[in-house]
């Protein structure tokens, strides 16, 4: 399962294995800045996530997905890199991820890398040597002339607001960046820069890392004729003026497929994972093109992260990831992450905030595929509170207020219920602690039986035990608006997973038999059938005749 070469093994037996293995995993994400301080600067840190091995292991997750630790000036927080195979030193040295990996295969766990290929920062030795023409790289970027009359090649917008064009004096062109002026894009269609990123991961996966998580995969390519977007035809809903456009050619260009089969021939080469994000709306065809046999193993979409949290639309996504993706269970499935608010305040307003959280984490488990699991998710972190003065993301600094950051799902890691700082760090750390995180701490909530993290562990723990829920097809039921009822089916085992999103108590559509609960919460069995409470969850072990009676289905519907 961990990345090391395997040139005894067929290509073919590599594919079967991770079509077996890989894509039914739960990574952890770790935002490395806000999990453990160890060295007294406010920031967390390598050794911090070794020192919390023993915790991550007891969730019953499969790899660590660690957001980025390389060099990087920190303008947006590690997704600027300045130097592919190091470490910056404010998590640590490269001897110290060296040791967290060591020490993580010993437990059963792999890391994953959050690989920023997209773009570097402006402080890489690749830019100040590209803004010379006659460098050897002054093509490793994305370099135009000014129109005439000095104004950008195109109308193409930043993710982070106005022209995603920059002037370079001294190069007398502008650089494209799809997100900070500090962040310029690679020319990827410039085939000596993909050789480098492929070097660079190779560097990595030598080092024994379990694969990675591509950044930003669909802002990989642009237009080489630099063509124009077109308008969106309703922009009323748009942020700001990124949204006003269709990113035709901007993003998600045709050339990338080419490329992904090359970054999977590397991955082939060691056993090791992929997992993409793509971003934006319509996301789900871009995600089915980017998994295949020979490209990426997974990829996630943003369509659970958003505000919509009625058993329709999580019906919805769950129902097109099925079609679009041609691997059975090549999607990815996360709930929260380091980008989005936490989903105990997005989805939870008017409900009870601890038995919503245990509902969503039981939901989460349930979920086919890969699953990510971010840090405080299994304590039932809701959004933090951060105010302006303390505000560190420059997307929410220029927002603000329509817009508040990232901020909030960032902050601290709480392990003790000790204020101010909840164990993360004896000095003020670069974020802070929410207090109302402090009473929902891993040391409080250990102490519980009953508790979220509790809950967590208990959900993941039936996840790896039960075939079903970790590899099974998926059979959905046409039940209530506000019920959420789908089987996993895999050979004779089945297990009915059915959940109350609503406000008000549901009946189930069929009746189990109460010895095979597996998990529940605010469930309750009468003379007919189950009823759900707001908040309520029951997991049922049925047999798989009963199924078909469930889902009107004679069996569930399963990809190739």
């Amino acid at each position: 399962m961990f990345a090391r070469p395997v040139h005894d093994e067929s290509r073919a037996f590599r594919i079967a294995r991770f079509l077996s293995l890989a894509l039914v995993m739960v990574l952890y994400q770790v935002y490395p800045r806000s999990f453990q301080d160890t060295d007294d600067n406010g920031i967390g840190d390598l050794r911090g996530i070794r020192e919390r091995l023993d915790y991550i292991e007891r969730l019953g997750v499969d790899h660590i997905w660690i957001g980025p630790v390389f060099p990087s000036p920190q303008r947006d927080f590690g997704y600027d890199v300045s130097d592919y195979r190091a470490v910056d030193p404010l998590f640590g040295s490269l001897d110290d991820f060296r040791e967290l990996v060591h020490a993580a295969r010993s437990r059963g766990l792999g890391i994953v890398v959050d690989l920023v290929a997209s773009h570097t920062s402006d402080e890489h030795e690749w830019f100040g040597q590209s803004r010379n023409r006659t460098h050897g790289k002054a093509d490793w970027y994305l370099w135009a002339d000014a129109r005439p009359d000095g104004s950008p090649p195109n109308n193409w917008m930043s993710v982070f607001g106005g022209s995603a064009w920059q002037w370079d004096a001294r190069r007398r062109q502008y650089y494209y960046h799809a997100f900070l002026g500090s962040q310029p894009d690679l020319n990827l269609n410039h085939r000596p820069v993909q050789d480098q990123v492929l070097a660079d991961m190779r560097f990595w996966l030598e080092l024994g890392v379990a694969g990675f998580r591509l950044d930003a995969c669909g802002h990989y390519f642009q237009d080489p004729l630099l063509r124009d977007n077109p308008p969106v035809h309703d922009p009323g809903r748009a942020l700001h003026p990124y949204g006003f456009q269709q990113h035709v050619y901007d993003g998600r260009r045709p050339e990338t497929f080419a490329f992904l089969e090359r970054i999977r021939e590397l991955l082939d080469e060691f056993g090791a994972f992929s997992v993409a994000e793509v971003g934006g709306n319509d996301a789900l065809e871009w995600m089915s093109q980017c998994v295949s046999h020979t490209r990426l193993h997974s990829a996630y979409s943003f369509d659970l992260l958003r505000n919509d949290r009625s058993a329709t639309h999580i019906r919805s996504v769950i129902e097109k990831l099925r079609a679009a993706i041609p691997l059975r269970n090549g999607a990815c499935y996360a709930l929260s992450n380091h980008d989005k608010p936490r989903v105990v305040t997005r989805w939870g307003e008017g409900r009870d905030a601890q038995a919503h959280a245990k509902q969503m984490l039981a939901l989460l488990a349930c979920l086919p595929g890969t699953i990510c699991l971010y840090q405080g998710e299994e304590l039932g972190l809701p959004q933090a509170d951060v105010p302006f003065e303390r505000l560190q993301d420059p997307f929410g600094k220029t927002f603000w207020p329509e817009f508040k950051g990232r901020d909030g799902c960032r902050t601290p890691m709480p392990w003790t219920s000790r204020a101010p700082n909840g164990g993360f760090s004896s000095v003020e750390p670069w974020l802070p602690v929410d207090p109302r995180h402090l009473p929902l701490s891993v040391a409080a909530q250990q102490a519980c039986a009953d508790s979220v993290l509790a809950v967590a562990r208990q959900a993941f723990a039936l996840r790896r035990s039960r075939v079903a829920l970790r590899e099974g097809d998926v059979a959905l039921s046409g039940s209530a608006a506000d019920v959420l009822v789908f089987a996993r089916v895999h050979a004779q085992q089945a297990i009915v997973c059915a959940f109350n999103l609503g406000d008000e108590p549901e009946a189930l559509p069929a009746d189990f038999d109460a010895g095979g609960v597996l998990l529940q919460q605010r469930a309750a069995r009468g003379d007919e059938c189950w009823t759900l409470q707001p908040c309520g969850f029951a997991l049922f072990a049925v047999p798989v005749s009963q199924v078909a009676a469930l889902t009107g289905d004679a069996a569930p519907a399963r990809a190739t």
